[in-house]
């Protein structure tokens, strides 16, 4: 074994390594030369030597096409490895000899030449394997990547880079969740909004039985008149400004790489006038920043990272309160039961893009059409009802005519139909584009509790304990379910599928097209259920037991606040009804975005108490994931009537008559959110979006808790 030291090699070292390099190279060159036919120069070919002049002895190296012969070196081992360059590797005849070669080559070095060797080589080893693929490869392998893992790969080269950010990928994550570009963004515009001080003391109503109806507060004689209009929004300059804003910390939006999202909002922006009633706050897209442009490229990492930061701040509680004016600024001047979110197209009355707006219904006996821009009241829809204004929907989802629908005899206006159902057991029906109305239903024999319109078909329920559907926009008459025992106080109508909810603690399922019974969910809350929502294959319900409950049609499973949901009693446990006929419980579901299509058959319609869970008494920890008691649930949830449920994607949005409104995560039933301090009365409807909360209740206040303030979210299609 070679053994280098300070001093070089030993002779006997040395000798030996000039005779094996010799050997080998004989040996080379001879099969190269019967291989190709090439003469080699004689054995005493000295075309490489050279001469060191200062040690009075010649040292010899190879160059190209000389053999090396034997000869004495200066120092004992530098000679030689002076001598040995590249141009040896390649007289070996295959990688194994070049190997074997070059790793004695490296054994004669000491290791401070390794090292630096090494430093040298590490990048020779380094192949990026994805880099070096066609882009349209590349992007195929990327594709299997999480957000979270698209940003670390953009950070690793210029070329991942490329990759990591391309809008094919961000497009595909955006479209997975719904998420859409909204093309025809609007050029900059300012404008005005208004708000309203809080005020201290909060009115709770005493706690009544709720079985029978959603209606029967409106009955009440000084229900929802609060303490006027007048002293709810009155109010001079900045310091009664109702902005309640939860901070952010801002170091996990800059961890997250989103910070160049924000964007800070001047004090010119929240400015005010002098007189009593006034704007507070001059600001722009939402109460945050102004629109980029006229016309933005659709930039898909944009639009996902702004709904990840939307994301967290409903898991944070990041929110801006603003309240619409009251009865002196054209608002409501009574209690206002009901709300509706609503978007127009663009290119109506001019406008170049969509337009949202918030539609309320009130005690007043008026249905109020509010722009979000602005905050301020953009129609009045009166003298339809003779009383309350108890449910209402928009919807431009007519039926074909080709679909067993009647034709009309005008084209219906894209601008939607707005349809409201009161406590005079009317069902009025108004188009929107055309501002008239196109009929008034009255086949109910009491209070019209709810309406809702889907797939060309609007569905009602009433006190007078039945279900009616009618063709739309035609209003033909179709079916009448009577199957409930106590009021209907609300119904959810996708596709061919009908779910209504009663006093009488059911849940019931039906077929739109043949009007069948499909799944009965008897005692499905321990009390009356007052609110429901059905997006396939889960329905969320809330009730006058305080609790909610969410339920997976599909799989039976579910989770709710109550945490004795799972050990009840088999001698209460809830029983279920279907139709005798199996053939008829075969109904295709419409599936929601991402989700492929199921049946909704008998035998999987049982109630969750049917399917236990090992963690039916813990609750899993939106933060950290740990499991806690049933005790934590007993805090979480709400401690009153719960009026309104509302289901998104993500989260699942309770409002109560104990004042506040919770959002939970939909999948686990974490409490995400925790809202108050809006209302000083009941709260009666909450509907929401991407972007904020609504909210509407006894004490006149309709309010936004807005969680989009200081982000652009101008190109978010709502």
């Amino acid at each position: 074994m070679i053994s280098p030291n300070d001093n070089g090699f030993s002779d006997a070292d040395i000798k030996g390594l000039k005779l094996a390099f010799s050997q080998h190279c004989s040996t080379a060159n001879e099969a190269t030369s019967s291989e190709l036919g090439i003469a080699l120069p004689p054995a005493n070919y000295r075309a490489g030597l050279h001469f060191n002049k200062g040690a009075s002895i010649y040292e010899q190296r190879i160059t190209p096409g000389g053999i090396w012969m034997e000869s004495q070196v200066d120092v004992k081992g530098k000679g030689i490895a002076r001598s040995l360059d590249w141009h040896l590797a390649t007289m070996a005849s295959n990688d194994r000899e070049r190997e074997e070669i070059t790793y004695k080559l490296l054994e004669c070095l000491p290791r401070s030449v390794l090292a630096s060797l090494q430093r040298r080589m590490t990048p020779l080893l380094q192949f990026d394997v994805v880099g070096a693929l066609p882009t349209e490869l590349s992007l195929f392998i990327f594709t299997y990547l999480p957000a979270a893992s698209l940003l670390a790969c953009s950070l690793v080269s210029k070329r991942w880079h490329t990759l990591a950010t391309d809008q094919v990928l961000w497009r595909r994550l955006c479209y997975a969740h719904g998420w859409e570009w909204r093309t025809d963004v609007a050029a900059p515009t300012p404008w005005d909004g208004l708000g309203d001080a809080d005020l201290a003391d909060a009115v709770i109503r005493e706690e009544r039985d709720e079985d029978e109806g959603m209606g029967d507060e409106e009955e009440d004689e000084d229900e929802g008149s609060g303490e006027g209009a007048a002293d709810v929004i009155d109010f001079i300059g900045d310091d009664s400004v109702d902005w309640t804003s939860m901070p952010m910390n801002i170091d996990d939006i800059e961890a997250q790489g989103l910070s160049h999202l924000l964007i800070p909002i001047t004090s010119a922006a929240l400015s005010s006038s002098t007189s009593a009633i006034t704007p507070i706050s001059r600001i722009t897209s939402q109460h945050g920043v102004l629109p980029r442009s006229a016309h933005l490229a659709p930039d898909y990492k944009l639009l996902h990272q702004t709904h990840v930061l939307l994301h967290n701040r409903f898991c944070q509680g990041a929110y801006r309160r603003r309240i619409l004016p009251g009865a002196d600024a054209g608002g409501h001047s009574a209690a206002v039961y009901c709300l509706w979110l609503w978007t127009y197209p663009a290119g109506l009355d001019g406008r170049s893009a969509p337009l949202q707006v918030l539609f309320t219904g009130s005690k007043d006996r008026t249905v109020r059409e509010w722009d979000l821009r602005t905050d301020r009241v953009r129609r009045v829809v009166g003298e339809l009802h003779d009383s309350s204004v108890l449910s209402l929907c928009v919807s431009s989802d007519f039926a074909k005519s080709g679909d067993g629908e009647e034709a009309l005899g005008s084209e219906p206006s894209s601008a939607g139909f707005l349809v409201s159902g009161g406590s005079d057991r009317r069902v009025v029906v108004w188009d929107l584009g055309k501002d008239r109305l196109v009929k008034v239903l009255q086949d109910h024999l009491d209070s019209v509790l709810c309406v809702r319109v889907d797939s060309g078909r609007l569905v009602t329920c009433s006190k007078d304990r039945t279900v009616r559907t009618y063709g739309f926009p035609s209003l033909k008459p179709q079916f009448v379910f009577r199957a409930h025992r106590a009021a209907v106080n609300a119904v959810s109508v996708v596709g061919d599928v009908i779910v209504s909810g009663s006093g009488d603690r059911s849940i019931r399922v039906w077929n739109a097209n043949t009007g069948a019974l499909i799944s009965t969910f008897e005692e499905h809350h321990a009390r009356g259920i007052a609110s429901i929502e059905f997006k396939p294959p889960y329905l969320l319900s809330g009730s006058s037991d305080m609790h909610l409950r969410m339920f997976d049609i599909a799989s039976s499973q579910g989770w709710s606040t109550n945490p004795e949901v799972n050990t009840v009693p088999s001698s209460t446990a809830p029983t279920l009804t279907s139709s005798t006929s199996h053939a008829q419980d075969n109904i295709a579901m419409i599936p929601g975005q991402g989700m492929a299509p199921f049946f909704l058959h008998s035998s999987l319609t049982r109630s969750m108490s049917d399917t236990p869970r090992p963690d039916a008494n813990t609750v899993v920890c939106h933060a950290c994931g740990s499991h806690g008691l049933a005790a934590r649930r007993e805090q979480e949830r709400h401690t009153h009537l719960v009026r309104s449920v509302a289901l998104g994607e993500e989260f699942a949005v309770s409002g109560s008559y104990d004042l506040t409104i919770k959002v939970w995560d939909r999948k686990t039933g974490a409490l995400v959110a925790d809202l108050n301090g809006g209302h000083t009365g009941r709260i009666f409807c909450v509907g929401f979006d991407c972007t904020k909360i609504v909210s509407c209740g006894e004490d006149q206040r309709i309010c936004i808790w807005d969680f989009s303030h200081g982000i652009d979210t101008s190109f978010i299609k709502l």
